[in-house]
């Protein structure tokens, strides 16, 4: 089978033997696949990543046909975390595409049949393959208690921080979204959402703030729009140290949470009713075999969803 390879800051495209899925795992035909954050931070020295990337994705069971997504963490279901209903934390867990698990970049990839969700017929590949950032932007709400009608700021237009402007404003937050890129914003109006210009963000004006602008700025300038004992939600998955001056933090005790994967039940759920707009997310799609011409696509400043189709 055709997939893809990165390593020392390249990508190419290798032949490579489709996989036997083990006990409790099955083959799963890749239909679809989206480039994420992640898989650029992977490039640029991540993890000190070297393998196949990939985590999104939509695809078919070769044992049933069914249309499936995956909830990207294999846990050991026999841990104290795993015991909890946190094997996103296990810490002996591997990650589809990102910890010794080869990645969605492929015509083929296994996973436990225990992290495969069903996609409805009326749900386009097109729609089900941002299951995965869609169920990210959903941990938020699993994480921070945010009422009907409060205020909530957004940092970053890009594909995630879209998405979680929409997902909480399906909630019914009043979300604000702040960006630097007309045509991103323009997106979120269309969406319904409160969108302007990063230069027109106000001083102690959020009880919560989503920090997802994929740069070490937009953590020091979620600080400074957070209120007293507000809360900041730290999205950005940055490659290398990120500074900080933490005395406003400390002096107006700001608390400041980490966020990462979530769960897919509520992400489908919002997918299925069609409550997001997704097509306006999607810039463009390639091949398996241009591989390296996608990810330069998915780089350039402003691009938003680049879609890979094996």
């Amino acid at each position: 089978m055709k997939a893809l390879h990165l390593e020392d800051g390249t990508i190419s495209v290798k032949n490579a033997s489709r996989p036997r899925p083990k006990s409790g795992h099955v083959l799963v035909r890749v239909r679809l696949a989206g480039i994420c954050n992640t898989d650029i931070e992977l490039l640029r020295g991540y993890y000190g990543f070297r393998g196949r990337p990939g985590h999104e994705f939509v695809g078919e069971r070769l044992d049933t046909g069914q249309r499936v997504v995956g909830e990207i963490n294999l846990a050991c279901g026999k841990c104290d975390w795993c015991g909890r209903g946190l094997g996103r934390h296990c810490p002996r867990r591997t990650v589809l595409g990102i910890v010794k698990h080869p990645g969605a970049f492929a015509e083929y990839l296994t996973l436990p049949e225990a992290n495969l969700f069903a996609v409805p017929a009326h749900v386009p590949d097109e729609h089900a393959v941002f299951t995965e950032p869609v169920a990210a932007a959903c941990e938020i709400l699993d994480q921070v208690r945010i009422a009907k009608g409060e205020r909530v700021a957004v940092l970053g237009d890009g594909k995630l921080g879209l998405l979680i402007a929409q997902v909480l404003a399906a909630h019914g937050a009043e979300v604000h979204l702040y960006g630097k890129h007309e045509n991103k914003l323009k997106i979120a109006q269309k969406c319904g959402l409160e969108a302007r210009f990063w230069r027109q963000k106000p001083r102690f004006s959020y009880s919560v703030t989503v920090e997802a602008t994929g740069s070490p700025a937009g953590l020091r300038a979620a600080v400074a729009i957070t209120r007293p004992r507000g809360t900041v939600v730290m999205k950005s998955t940055v490659h290398g140290e990120t500074g900080l001056d933490m005395a406003p933090a400390i002096v107006n005790e700001i608390t400041l949470i980490g966020s990462r994967c979530g769960r897919f039940a509520p992400a489908m759920k919002l997918i299925t009713k069609g409550r997001l707009r997704l097509d306006e997310m999607i810039d463009s799609e390639f091949s398996l075999e241009e591989g390296q011409a996608a990810f330069e696509r998915a780089m350039q400043p402003g691009v938003l969803k680049v879609l890979l189709r094996p």
